[in-house]
């Protein structure tokens, strides 16, 4: 790789990461960067994955000790993310791009029309859940991780939708409760692609320090907005990535 290819990578990493700490959705931008500058499609999607791991540590640091995350609930979503997200990573080279790009856009414009019709969704706390609602949620968490561990693109992106969806919470907390799943969600998935060999370490280490940075000043920068900017935000991003996706399937 060239040294020009080098720093559009780090600065496209580092921008995203920013962004992407409030919306998600970095891979897919990314990942398809990443196949232009000639990476292997699965050691891109491997390395990415391995950025992400930091980039999920750095996006969670600044809300530790906020009392935003619920603790009691926490423990079963990693558990249940750290066993799709395997069955993700196994199935690597099994899903065809195409398949990929279908699932991504319907996710995204599910999203997008979700946040559009739920205008008060995410503004504040849902007290009480429905078992209904929480089945459902724990079942999105559960197929999604799979999606987590195979690729990541719009992995957070649905899960934070379906969380305040769901499971009635506001957008910092969902923010904040996803960025802790993915940190296990990546964890899991980039050591299996470690096994199987497939990470680009000398990019990888420098890609993870650039999204753990960028990340953090994501993060920093959350905790200081209402949850009405954040939905603004992440609608605003969730509708581009939409239209995107529905562009790279057509074209």
């Amino acid at each position: 790789m060239t040294t020009n290819a080098l720093v559009i990578l780090i600065i496209l990493f580092f921008v995203t990461s920013i962004i992407g700490v409030v919306t998600g959705s970095n891979s897919l931008v990314t990942v398809p960067v990443m196949f232009q500058f000639g990476i292997e499609p699965k050691t891109a999607v491997a390395t990415n994955m391995f950025g992400l791991l930091f980039l999920s540590i750095g996006g969670t640091l600044p809300f530790l000790g906020k009392g935003i995350i619920d603790k009691k609930r926490l423990p079963k979503l990693i558990l249940i993310t750290l066993v799709g997200s395997a069955i993700g990573a196994v199935l690597v080279g099994l899903i065809t791009g195409g398949a990929i790009k279908i699932i991504v856009s319907v996710s995204m414009i599910a999203v997008s029309i979700f946040t559009l019709l739920k205008r008060d969704a995410g503004l504040s706390q849902t007290e009480s859940i429905s078992t209904k609602s929480l089945v459902i949620a724990y079942v999105i968490t559960f197929l999604m991780a799979i999606y987590g561990g195979l690729f990541s693109g719009g992995y957070v992106t649905v899960l934070t939708a379906s969380y305040v969806a769901f499971f009635g919470m506001t957008y910092t907390q969902a923010i904040a409760e996803t960025k802790i799943i993915n940190i296990f969600s990546s964890a899991i998935a980039s050591a299996i692609f470690m096994w199987q060999g497939l990470i680009d370490y000398k990019l990888g280490i420098i890609l993870a320090v650039v999204m753990f940075i960028g990340a953090y000043i994501g993060a920093k920068t959350v905790t200081k907005l209402n949850d009405l900017w954040l939905k603004r935000i992440f609608l605003s991003t969730v509708l581009l990535l939409a239209v995107k996706t529905i562009l790279d399937f057509t074209l």
